[in-house]
């Protein structure tokens, strides 16, 4: 592992060549720099208004457009390491033949490598804060690495306290809430207060109605957490949940009461007219995942009428075996698409798009007067694009730029990566891990992994 390059300066001037800011205007600025203080942003104005003499460090970008980090509201981090081992199974298929037998066989060593390979990968294609659900063991080794690579997170313990997919693979009740408490004591607002706990019971079927219930509780202790859980992702899913409890699974979660605007429902693709009420009513989040959806034939959630309902909508990419990339560029391009055969070619515009991957995710995770869009008072979580690639476009306007980015950038374009105040990437490069060794390392945890696959 590398060591991380750290800001050695009080005051640091950006001048790129534009500014998407993502604010309220969505205004886009050229011929103005950005001033850094203390890892905020504290300054936005035309560069020809700052005195040079002032600043320890400038940074001159003319050929790059600076954006805000990407802000991811699903990610597995723990199941990065799977990438290409549950190919082609749908979702109950896939938790019981696959995800659930290599998890269960995560030792610390093949988590920390998952881990380091998720945070690399989101980092590189210009992802800044996640809201990540770890795994039933070991939860502290996926603080430690989100520590240790300057990344902004929401994350906690998977909690599951049934299971007759792979029994092997829950704990008790008590267990999970006192392990899960614990963890929160130690980690919620740690990192200098870039990490927050977040509180993940996995799904319905995985959990007891006392721990869904007494997890949403303990949340409210902890001010900034989030209650983060899957929902109506699968119609086998919807009906072994009806068979349970005699109702779809957001009428559940609302008839408990955990559902409020600090609860983040992935997927939330088959929904019933009541349930769309209940989301709206309630505030609760909805974090849309299009590539997981699509390989998992799970469906395609009708965000456009979430969206026109006033439901909260951002974007995920769930994990590496349910989508093979966690690339913010993928979901996005995708979220666009999928829609416009079904809604017409005018509904989910780039920019709408772009928002939903920025300000809409720190929205979502209650971070938007953090970070999410590039103003005065805000972090500085900041990614530097360059859009001179032969294969993106060179139309002149800057209503384009939303196309440009939603419809043909993808990671190659990111070329440097700040993450509160700090880089991340640098021309390209990754401050915290080595290529090489991320990859040498993985291969042999991941043999060692699956000589411990215990399929029950």
């Amino acid at each position: 592992m590398k060591k991380k390059q750290h800001l050695q300066m009080s005051k640091i001037l950006i001048i790129p060549g534009r500014i998407v800011t993502v604010n309220s205007s969505n205004d886009i600025l050229s011929d103005h720099a950005i001033e850094i203080k203390d890892n905020i942003i504290t300054r936005i104005a035309l560069k020809r208004d700052f005195d040079f003499r002032n600043y320890s460090a400038i940074y001159s970008f003319p050929g790059l457009v600076l954006i805000p980090g990407f802000i991811q509201t699903h990610v597995h981090l723990c199941q990065t390491l799977f990438r290409g081992l549950a190919d082609d199974l749908e979702l109950l298929d896939w938790l019981q033949k696959r995800i659930f037998p290599y998890e269960y066989a995560h030792n610390r060593e093949s988590l920390k490598i998952s881990v380091q390979l998720g945070i690399n990968e989101l980092q590189l294609s210009g992802t800044t804060t996640i809201l990540d659900m770890g795994t039933l063991k070991h939860q502290d080794v996926i603080f430690e690495e989100l520590n240790n690579s300057g990344m902004r997170a929401i994350a906690g313990k998977c909690m599951m306290d049934e299971n007759d997919l792979f029994p092997a693979f829950r704990s008790s009740t008590c267990d999970e809430l006192m392990i899960t408490q614990d963890l929160a004591n130690t980690f919620h607002n740690s990192g200098n207060g870039l990490i927050k706990y977040g509180f993940a019971p996995r799904f319905v079927l995985s959990c007891s109605e006392k721990l869904l219930v007494e997890t949403n509780e303990m949340m409210k202790d902890f001010p900034g957490s989030i209650y983060h859980t899957h929902s109506s992702e699968n119609r086998g899913e919807i009906e072994a949940v009806r068979r349970k409890y005699q109702k779809d699974n957001i009428e559940y979660f609302h008839s408990i009461n955990v559902l409020s605007e600090n609860t983040v429902l992935a997927h939330c693709i088959h929904t019933n007219e009541k349930e769309i009420g209940i989301l709206k009513n309630t505030g609760t989040r909805v974090s849309h995942c299009p590539s997981s959806n699509l390989k998992l034939a799970s469906g395609i959630a009708n965000i456009p009428l979430y969206m026109k309902e006033g439901i909260s909508v951002s974007l995920g990419a769930d994990g590496a075996p349910c989508n093979n990339n966690l690339n913010a560029f993928t979901e996005m391009r995708l979220a666009a698409l999928i829609q416009k055969p079904i809604h017409g070619p005018t509904v989910m515009d780039a920019l709408t798009i772009f928002r939903m991957a920025t300000i809409d995710g720190a929205r979502a995770l209650s971070l938007d007067k953090k970070t999410g869009s590039i103003e005065e008072g805000k972090a500085a979580d900041l990614v530097l694009l360059d859009l001179n690639s032969p294969h993106n476009s060179f139309a002149p306007e800057d209503s384009s730029i939303y196309s440009n980015i939603v419809y043909t950038c993808d990671k190659s374009n990111v070329k440097f990566v700040m993450i509160n105040g700090e880089w991340a990437v640098s021309n390209g490069i990754n401050q915290t891990y080595e290529q090489g060794k991320l990859s040498s390392d993985a291969k042999l945890e991941l043999s060692k992994l699956l000589k411990r696959v215990y399929v029950n």
